[in-house]
């Protein structure tokens, strides 16, 4: 699922299994009111859209194929492959293909003096404060030695709902997905969750 462009939202499609299941979870149904419909499509809502979070998979939104970065991969490569496909993260594999790391714009800007949840301009004010280049010490090293490892990952079974909490949790901006031997399959990026959720309605 490409993240350039939003998709336009759509409404939740509430089947009558929903309806009869909000009508049995209310308390006291009696007859049909505009109140009463009003909640009873209030809670079918909320069931239809619990049950499309659990079922739209990483599968069905992921960005495949991936492009991804090898672990020694000297930085100026890595660098510019980002550049290049206008993308500011990757999933990192060792030799054998398997995701070890991911590596991003913050890995970058942590190793030029951002700090941990450092900003581009708190480089930029640190190049004019020590009067030199901040990523010249980045030169002969690779993608391993800055990547985010262990990588947080995921299969392409993980409901929408699961990648949502899994991206908070682990405060992410993106997630691998790999296959059952840990070689990428695609990824998710918080757009592709915000596609999603506009999906849902």
């Amino acid at each position: 699922m490409s993240s350039a462009s939003l998709r336009e939202c759509s409404p939740v499609d509430i089947t009558d299994d929903d309806v009869m299941a909000a009508m049995k979870a209310m308390q006291g149904y009696i007859d049909i009111t505009p109140a009463d419909f009003r909640e009873v499509y209030r809670v079918a809502y909320t069931l239809a859209k619990d049950r499309m979070m659990n079922a739209l998979k990483a599968a069905d939104i992921m960005t495949a194929p991936v492009h991804v970065i090898a672990a020694d991969s000297d930085l100026i490569a890595t660098a510019s492959l980002l550049a290049e496909k206008g993308i500011s993260g990757a999933p990192v594999t060792d030799r054998s293909g398997k995701v070890v790391g991911v590596i991003s714009e913050k890995d970058f800007l942590r190793r030029m003096g951002a700090g941990k949840n450092g900003s581009f301009m708190q480089v930029i004010a640190h190049c004019l404060k020590n009067k030199g280049c901040v990523a010249a010490p980045m030169l002969n090293h690779t993608a391993a030695d800055i990547m985010t490892a262990p990588a947080v990952t995921a299969g392409p079974d993980i409901s929408i709902g699961g990648i949502s909490a899994l991206l908070m949790e682990k405060n992410i901006n993106r997630l691998p997905i790999v296959d059952a031997d840990g070689k990428p399959a695609g990824i998710v990026t918080r757009s592709d969750l915000v596609n999603a959720f506009c999906m849902l309605g």
